[in-house]
């Protein structure tokens, strides 16, 4: 039955115990027990909610100065963060908390309720506050304890930002118990933001999350010490402790879940579009400031505002600094295990650092700058080789992608890539000496070649990047070299390139690569020079591709034959890296969550012409010759889109499959020329023209095997004056849009809803973001 509101025994019980931690509230309050009163005595859950709001209202109104007032305060804290979930899935009861409760004017009953706020506004207000009270969550400025408290109201919170960093320089000692209290209001904060989780994934942008717009909004007046405070905690974190190896074994370090709760909150609270809005670009003044005050104004998001107008050279060392640092810990891990605490928060870090590039152009050009890109890159191309055969980290293999996919529509990440190699991080991949360029594309080998099938959607992607970077790669190693044309053997066998209407985009991008290379890069390019001549059956079967139905057929009956999708046998893969581990499938029965389509290559990019100075134009888009393919209705295995990881059953038609399962279309003659005709080998043919017959000669003269012989010849040959006119140099570089910030937003939630499990705040509720399977 229902209890009054002003019983007030009635109610203090549940935040009047002394010792509880947010794992015992979600042993005492079960599920059942929150559903239960939901539908039976809803106006208990409703008092509930309002008085475990007040109490966090009132705690933020004194200052919390005692130590039960402290209790109330985390156990409300713990309380709402245990049943608010239950409130989000019942589509009843969403709009309770921005609803005011009645008679609950912000000077007691007796005023209008004109200006009471919404429940929810008031939770977040107060959450703010807490989170930078003295003694509670920051420490004191007090000189000695005969001064009065400080005021939580008078108090500046920008002179109590949590962390040395952006736009502050004084590092708090650190306070185990403030870190332990942020965390907890941290963790609640999140649970507000998660409403997100019980809307389904909709194109429609617009639909904003109220509870992030609020809170970051100028109605909060901490956003910029708390957007600061985030940022500042995340990337000064260290978790090798104090510089000394093994460190982590003498003592429990508290930071850590402050750190991953703050990069979760960061990242939720940056959930924006920028494709619908213009977002600011500032201009290079520099002021006394961390943040421009540059019009425009920019968006409202004022956490999205903050970052984009970060602009000081040491704010964007520091930010990259620590990113770099904390992406890179699982590999330190590899060459002294368990000299440093492994930290398991790599996918929240990138999100935040693609946000960072996407919203602050600067920050991105300052990246790209110096080689320090390299050690973001580095660990991506762990990440990515690491997780190509486990089905529950397909949206990691696609943030890893993504974020190459932006870097390399830059020039200088090209140029930056032919940096030699020399870190040894343990990776499954094939011995070789060489470049950073050599690297990636060594892995992309390997994730094309023996990831799962699910990766299929993403060769498009990898290849873009490889073309993107190409007309800037000095010198392949013979390794790399090899690795490419093993990758055109493989994607122009005759049964791949029919059983699928955009397989042939596949070579297209390879050919575009060689060419790249020899048009621009012949000088240093010997190997792949190499490597070319000894396939170049390749090319000439490529050229004389039949196209008459009867060959069609055929090529498709030889797909068969072949289960596998692309053949390993005559890659040479040598031995692998000492101490490297083959990348291993998920264990049964591991949780992932779905994914949402993402755009289909043309949509994630637009295409720019380097111009002879190396500026960059947009094209239009009609001005290009589009991949030939005469693009089906979407109807077949879902046209535009490489689908992600779906849950719908009809977007699992994977590229590979074969064309009858996919049902209307089959390949014809006339759709084989309409491509065939395009395929760019005028340079390819031209080379071998030239340079074949020299090469026999070579060897029969001096009855020659020996590569190296062959090398130095090519080595100091030239092709100047025989190669056709060198083709402009076209880009694709990734433009945001709303099907990439969709595809964001739920692997963002999916990491967060599987990474809490302890306590697991939203396990066996009813979410609507996407599903939860099991491998």
């Amino acid at each position: 039955q229902p209890v009054e509101a002003t019983d007030d025994a009635f109610w203090d019980q549940f935040w009047a115990d002394t010792a509880t931690s947010v794992q015992d509230v979600f042993a005492l309050v079960p599920a059942a027990e929150i559903r239960a009163v939901r539908e039976e005595s809803p106006s208990n859950l409703a008092t509930l909610c309002y008085k475990a709001v007040e109490k966090l209202v009132q705690g933020a109104e004194s200052g919390c100065h005692t130590e039960k007032e402290r209790q109330i305060v985390l156990n409300c804290c713990r309380l709402l963060t245990r049943i608010l979930p239950y409130i989000f899935e019942d589509p009843d009861w969403r709009g309770f908390f921005w609803s005011t409760v009645p008679g609950a004017g912000r000077g007691g009953g007796d005023e209008d309720d004109e200006n009471a706020r919404p429940l929810a506004e008031s939770l977040l207000l107060a959450v703010a506050d807490l989170l930078f009270c003295p003694d509670f969550t920051v420490q004191s400025h007090r000189k000695s304890t005969v001064d009065t408290a400080e005021d939580i109201h008078s108090i500046d919170s920008c002179e109590y930002i949590w962390e040395a960093g952006v736009g502050f320089a004084h590092s708090p000692q650190p306070n185990y118990i403030h870190d332990l209290n942020r965390t907890e209001l941290l963790k609640l904060l999140l649970t507000c933001f998660s409403e997100a989780m019980y809307l389904p994934p909709s194109s429609d942008s617009s639909n904003a999350n109220p509870w992030v717009q609020f809170f970051c909004s100028t109605e909060n007046r901490h956003a910029l010490p708390l957007f600061t405070s985030l940022l500042n905690i995340v990337c000064a974190y260290d978790p090798v402790g104090y510089g000394i190896p093994y460190n982590h074994l003498l003592f429990s370090d508290y930071r850590e879940p402050l750190v991953e709760e703050a990069a979760q909150v960061l990242i939720v609270t940056l959930d924006y579009d920028s494709s619908t809005s213009s977002s600011p670009t500032v201009d290079g003044t520099t002021t006394g400031t961390a943040m421009d005050d540059v019009d425009p104004p920019g968006p409202d998001n004022l956490f999205v505002n903050y970052l984009s107008r970060i602009h000081r050279e040491e704010d964007f060392q520091f930010i990259l600094k620590g990113v770099a640092r904390l992406l890179s810990n699982p590999l330190v891990q590899t060459y002294l295990p368990n000299s440093a605490k492994k930290i398991q928060f790599h996918q929240e870090l990138l999100v935040l650092f693609w946000k960072l590039c996407d919203f602050n152009k600067k920050f991105l050009f300052f990246v790209l700058k110096s080689s320090d890109v390299l050690d973001i890159l580095v660990p991506i191309l762990y990440f990515l080789n690491d997780a190509r055969a486990d089905q529950s980290r397909v949206g990691l293999m696609h943030i890893g992608v993504f974020i190459l996919l932006l870097l390399s529509g830059e020039r200088n990440f090209g140029v930056r890539l032919n940096k030699p190699y020399s870190v040894r991080v343990p990776m499954d991949i094939p011995v070789f000496t060489g470049t950073h360029a050599d690297l990636l594309i060594i892995v992309f080998h390997k994730i094309i070649t023996s990831g799962h099938q699910r990766l299929q959607p993403l060769f498009d992607c990898l290849l873009t990047i490889v073309v993107n970077v190409s007309p800037y790669l000095k010198s392949l190693s013979m390794v790399a070299a090899n690795k490419l044309l093993h990758l055109l053997e493989a994607f122009s066998t005759t049964w791949f390139l029919f059983s699928a209407v955009q397989n042939h985009h596949l070579v297209f991008f390879l050919l575009e690569v060689f060419n790249n290379i020899i048009q621009y890069q012949f000088d240093g390019n010997s190997n792949l020079v190499y490597a070319v001549i000894r396939k170049r059956n390749v090319f000439h079967q490529l050229a004389n591709l039949p196209t008459d139905s009867q060959s069609i057929q055929k090529g498709l009956q030889r797909k068969k034959k072949t289960p596998e999708p692309i053949s390993r046998t005559n890659s040479q893969d040598g031995v692998s890296m000492e101490g490297s581990r083959p990348a291993a499938p998920a264990e049964p029965g591991t949780l992932k969550t779905s994914l949402v389509a993402t755009p289909g290559i043309d949509k994630l990019t637009e295409k720019s012409q380097v111009s002879e100075d190396g500026t960059m134009r947009s094209l239009e888009p009609e001005s290009l010759q589009p991949l030939p393919e005469g693009n089906p209705p979407s109807a077949v295995n879902d046209g535009e889109t490489w689908s992600g990881e779906a849950s719908q059953p009809r977007r699992d038609r994977r590229r590979l499959s074969s064309a009858s399962s996919s049902g209307q279309w089959t390949p014809t003659p006339d759709w084989v020329m309409s491509w065939k005709s395009k395929l760019p080998l005028q340079t390819i043919m031209r080379l071998l023209q030239v340079l074949v017959p020299q090469v026999e000669k070579i060897c029969i003269d001096k009855g020659l095997t020996d590569e190296s012989e062959i090398l130095k010849f090519l080595q100091h040959g030239t092709l100047v004056g025989l190669l056709p006119v060198p083709h402009p140099i076209l880009i694709r570089k990734y433009q945001a849009n709303s099907g990439t910030a969709m595809w964001f937003r739920t692997y963002m939630w999916g990491v967060i809803y599987l990474r809490n499990v302890d306590p697991p705040i939203w396990y066996d509720t009813d979410v609507k973001l996407f599903e939860i399977q099991r491998v």
